[in-house]
């Protein structure tokens, strides 16, 4: 069970990720403040907060892309994030692709910043999210759940363990987020955890084990099952 303590007894299962006591500091500005908690493989953790609640901080620390200005974080057991980011999918706010290029040509150009590590092939990974891979429409031209479809793929391709989304649903209409959480409830299994920030923690119920609430960089809450609604 996930707790805001460290230890783990030595008959559980690794964990995919520990943020022990971790703060970060923006000049005098304290996006998170002294934030435990533990990640276990296989289950998706959403978190909550309004804006400036540290929520996209916490997912960049733990992606490695920023370090913590005091406290501790380990991924897959004893790695520091930035040491393991193969291993890492995240997927930013931004869709982080070329809109002159179609969906298969930016995975292709994608594909190239991994050499010598098995990937999926584009056209295997927009069909597992719902894209027909011979579409010769340009990223420029997509929907933005179309748009949001082709940024999962990208991070997907590297087949990650741990899976890190940055408000997922964002500016997407009913349907194309009900696609996103059935692409979602079928992504998460025994070896890879899902981690996402939301504002509408409704959308996220569906496919929730955990919601980790954060209020002014600190952990408010940390509650099983689906977002209280």
């Amino acid at each position: 069970m996930p707790a805001q303590s460290s230890e783990v007894a030595p008959e559980q299962t690794a964990l995919c990720a520990s943020v022990q006591q971790v703060s970060k500091l923006f000049g005098s500005f304290a996006a998170l403040r002294q934030v435990s908690v533990d990640f276990e493989p296989g289950r998706c953790y959403v978190l909550l907060g309004e804006n400036g609640a540290g929520k996209s901080t916490l997912l960049r620390i733990l992606a490695g892309l920023l370090r913590p200005t005091m406290g501790k974080i380990t991924v897959f057991d004893k790695h520091e994030p930035h040491d393991a980011r193969e291993r890492i999918g995240y997927m930013s706010h931004a869709p982080m692709l070329y809109d002159e290029l179609t969906a298969v040509e930016n995975l292709r150009y994608f594909a190239k910043l991994y050499p010598g590590r098995q990937c999926l092939a584009p056209e295997e990974v927009l069909r597992q999210v719902g894209l027909d891979p011979a579409l010769t429409r340009t990223i420029g031209q997509y929907s933005q759940g179309m748009r949001q479809r082709t940024s999962l793929a990208r991070v997907l391709m590297p087949i990650p363990e741990l899976l890190l989304l940055d408000e997922p649903f964002s500016n997407m209409d009913v349907e194309s987020v009900r696609q996103m959480v059935e692409l979602l409830a079928g992504f998460r299994h025994a070896s890879r955890t899902i981690v996402l920030t939301t504002h509408q923690r409704e959308l996220a119920a569906p496919i929730a084990d955990w919601a980790l609430t954060l209020r002014a960089g600190r952990v408010a809450s940390l509650d099983r099952g689906s977002p209280t609604l």
